[in-house]
């Protein structure tokens, strides 16, 4: 029998706190490897059923595990389930779960010592995500999907069956979102809605301490079931330390330093100092930092209302087909990357499904780019002959892509079209999206899963806002979106994808700007630390030598 060796679990805590507040010096470092981020935004909640955020899928991850996973190549492999099979109409999926993952000790289980995860333990995760009660963010990706009677069933221990409502290809990697990470009926009916701040997981690392907007502490899950290549269990690293520093301009400074082992991102204020315009190391940082760039789900985009029975829409240019392709046609994508963004992430020239995707392919699907000529004649075409009695257009933004916006706006002026940018909060850019109310914003789609369907969702007319903050539905799109959902193969699928993602160009509901980056500063001491198009933290394989 798996043994409690932390037994005393307050005073093993208080033991590796002491060890985490002195883990600065040198000496320190070299008896413990211990992983230090700072997360300036905070972190919300350690329920799994709230992962809605980077920050939190970040924490979650490290202490959790899903079914299924995506390696660093966006690939599903197995996890939790060691394989799984799927019937012939696409509707049931069975999957074989692994006999040797065990919950973290917690004082909800019988002497303080995890259990064994079965079948049982999933099929009340999954269910608990739509259950209203939780109240769960997440609950959305398995509306409509998953059949109302019989969807998720433990067969035994080591079976678990899932029934579709109607084929939806996109279901594994569903599965793979930190939301479906499985957590134990016992802790969570302890402690209540008070789980966010007691996790009990599965996963590498296990909760020791978190001191809300100070300090977050997890320290290594000495059971944790995966092994390298060689047969040696992860993970490699003692512990990880996450600091909660609000200041982008302090975060900074404790890397330089080395107290922090890498950032995520780099903030504008710095981009200049660290990186030349093409996007690569100055020459003073090359020796003392690792620049590590990769292609990252996320495309940044301007939203465009197209709702046509919406009132606001009535007299606005914006209706106009013509107008909205004007604008995709009269700025510079490149010049904007190259000095807004020092050549972070690739000019959004290829459609919506961004670059890292498979469908994703720049000969086959192509998009807008800088030709005002193009645009001077689109306007012409709409009535509005060198911007002529075109009323102003309003952008709302948030601040931080409050530049940007400018850049656009100046270089639009120039053929004709006259942009207003108006600066609001986040929360109320988001309020007035999702009731319609904005006619032209800024926004971003980062992937919640690797499939392309992700981004056409956004454009599906059943859908509402969110994800369509556009309001857009044109009947051949829904029927090509339809479509690919029972397509199974792949390569037919994907093709439909690009079908779709030409529709979107063509009809213009939306402004691609960028196709976004995974950007981190690495200090060399950091082994095997991997990127992946998702931005996950992975920190299972990473080891320290400092």
């Amino acid at each position: 029998m798996r043994r409690n060796i932390t037994t005393g679990l307050q005073l093993g805590a208080l033991l590796l706190i002491g060890f985490f507040l002195t883990g600065c010096s040198a000496k320190k470092q070299t008896e413990k490897k211990i992983f230090h981020y700072n997360q300036s935004e905070g972190i919300a909640s350690l329920d799994p059923a709230f992962a809605k955020n980077q920050s939190i899928i970040w924490a979650v991850h490290q202490l959790y595990n899903t079914l299924i996973e995506t390696d660093e190549n966006l690939q599903l492999k197995p996890s939790l389930a060691k394989s799984w099979m799927v019937s012939d109409d696409r509707l049931t999926y069975t999957f074989i779960l692994r006999n040797d993952v065990f919950f973290h000790d917690n004082e909800a289980f019988s002497n303080g010592e995890g259990r064994r995860m079965i079948a049982r333990d999933v099929e009340y995760s999954l269910q608990r995500i739509i259950d209203k009660n939780t109240a769960s963010p997440g609950a959305w990706i398995f509306n409509g999907r998953i059949d109302g009677t019989d969807g998720f069933k433990a067969i035994n221990d080591t079976t678990f069956r899932l029934k579709l409502a109607k084929p939806f290809n996109p279901i594994l990697e569903i599965l793979s979102m930190q939301y479906c990470a499985i957590v134990p009926h016992e802790v969570v009916e302890k402690y209540g809605k008070e789980f966010r701040r007691h996790p009990c997981g599965t996963g590498p690392f296990r909760f020791t301490l978190w001191e809300e907007g100070q300090i977050l502490l997890l320290a290594k899950n000495e059971h944790y079931f995966e092994k390298d290549s060689a047969d040696n269990r992860l993970p490699y690293l003692d512990g990880i330390q996450v600091s909660f520093l609000d200041s982008k301009a302090t975060e900074f400074l404790e890397f330089r330093q080395g107290r922090l082992d890498f950032i995520n991102d780099i903030d504008a204020s710095f981009k200049d100092e660290v990186l030349t315009k093409s996007g690569t190391l100055r020459k003073d940082w090359q020796r003392t930092v690792t620049l590590s760039k990769h292609p990252f789900l996320n495309t940044e985009y301007l939203g465009i209302l197209v709702d046509t029975n919406n009132a606001l829409l009535k007299q606005n240019p914006l209706r106009l087909k013509a107008v909205r392709q004007a604008i995709n046609y009269g700025f510079d994508r490149r010049k904007m990357i190259m000095y807004l963004r020092n050549s972070l992430g690739t000019p959004a020239e290829n459609g919506f499904i961004p670059a890292g995707l498979p469908s994703y392919d720049s000969t086959l699907v192509k998009g807008y780019y800088y030709d005002p000529a193009k645009a001077g004649q689109l306007l012409s075409e709409a009535g509005f002959a060198e911007g002529k009695n075109l009323p102003v257009i309003k952008l709302l933004t948030i601040p931080v892509y409050a530049e940007l916006g400018s850049f656009i706006a100046r270089q639009l002026e120039d053929i004709g079209i006259k942009i207003q940018v108006e600066v609001v909060q986040k929360s109320l850019l988001l309020e007035q999206t999702a009731k319609s109310q904005a006619l032209f914003f800024r926004g971003s789609w980062m992937a919640d899963y690797p499939d392309a369907e992700n981004y056409l969702s956004v454009f599906y007319g059943k859908n509402p806002a969110p994800p369509n903050y556009t309001r857009y539905n044109n009947p051949a799109f829904n029927l090509l979106y339809e479509k690919a959902m029972v397509e199974q193969d792949d390569s037919l699928r994907f093709e439909i994808y690009r079908q779709m993602d030409k529709i979107i160009i063509a009809d213009a509901p939306v402004v691609p700007l960028w196709y976004d980056m995974v950007i981190r500063l690495i200090h060399p001491w950091v082994k095997n630390f991997v990127p992946n198009g998702l931005n996950l933290l992975d920190l299972r394989k990473v080891t320290i030598d400092k």
